[in-house]
C-alpha cells in the first residue's frame, strides 16, 4: 500500500465486494461474471498504475487512469450500485 493506485483500486473493490454481499442476500438481479469483470479492472488498474511509477512512463499512467475510468462506468451502469429495486 505505497501509491495512490493502490489505494484508491483497494477502496473500489472494498466497495465491490460490499455491493456483492449485499446483493446475495435478496433475489438474484446480478451475474458473478459481472463482478469479476469489475475486480480484473481493479486489478489491471493497480497494476499498471504501479508500473508506470516505476518506469516514469506516462503512456502506463494514461492506460491506468483510463482503464480505472472504465471500471467505475462499468460498475455504474452495468452493476448500478445506487439503485433501490426491492420488487
Amino acid at each position: 500500500m505505497e501509491t495512490p493506485y493502490d489505494w484508491t483500486t483497494i477502496i473500489v473493490f472494498a466497495g465491490l465486494i460490499v455491493l456483492f454481499l449485499q446483493r446475495s442476500q435478496g433475489a438474484p438481479r446480478d451475474h458473478l461474471w459481472q463482478y469479476l469483470v469489475a475486480a480484473i479492472g481493479c486489478a489491471t488498474t493497480n497494476y499498471l498504475g504501479n508500473e508506470a511509477i516505476k518506469q516514469s512512463s506516462m503512456s502506463y499512467h494514461f492506460a491506468a487512469v483510463a482503464l480505472g475510468l472504465a471500471t467505475l462506468a462499468f460498475i455504474w451502469f452495468i452493476l448500478q450500485p445506487f439503485t433501490n429495486d426491492q420488487s
